[in-house]
């Protein structure tokens, strides 16, 4: 664990200011053990993702003239994100630790299965339209996902 967090493919010392809440969640820790500090991790990613990728959502979904229902966040591990029927998105905490092209990438992707649910070539076209080089993106995010 130590000192320093991921952040957008970078790694950033704790102290810095966009990582004082987890300093904070770390202090209040009555047993550090491998497993508590972990948590307060888990929680730093959740909200920091939830504080970023929001809007991202919202500027995409936007532009793109798609709805959505529902934004969830979780920590999984074998998924960036996931789009279901009822036009619900949930996206990977972990995604915070990565390049923000490659975090616009998962978000057009999600948003563009809520017009095809599936990996279809008009889908591939849609996600082309909005990220041009989604191949090269996609090779990098399965590369980065093994570094995390």
């Amino acid at each position: 664990m130590g000192e320093e967090v991921l952040l957008f493919g970078e790694v950033c010392n704790i102290d810095v200011s966009k990582a004082k809440e987890l300093r904070t969640h770390l202090q209040k820790i009555k047993m550090s053990t491998d497993k508590n500090i972990q948590k307060c991790y888990d929680k730093f990613y959740k909200l920091y993702a939830k504080k970023y990728l929001t809007p991202r959502v919202e500027y995409f979904s936007n532009m793109m003239n798609l709805e959505y229902n529902e934004l969830k966040f979780r920590k999984m591990k074998s998924r960036w994100g996931s789009c279901n029927s009822k036009n619900s998105i949930t996206l990977n905490t972990e995604l915070i630790k990565v390049d923000k092209e490659l975090i616009d990438f998962v978000i057009v992707h999600e948003l563009a299965h809520l017009t095809h649910m599936n990996h279809s070539k008009k889908f591939h076209s849609l996600l082309s339209s909005y990220m041009p080089n989604a191949k090269e993106l996609n090779k990098k995010l399965k590369f980065t996902h093994l570094l995390i």
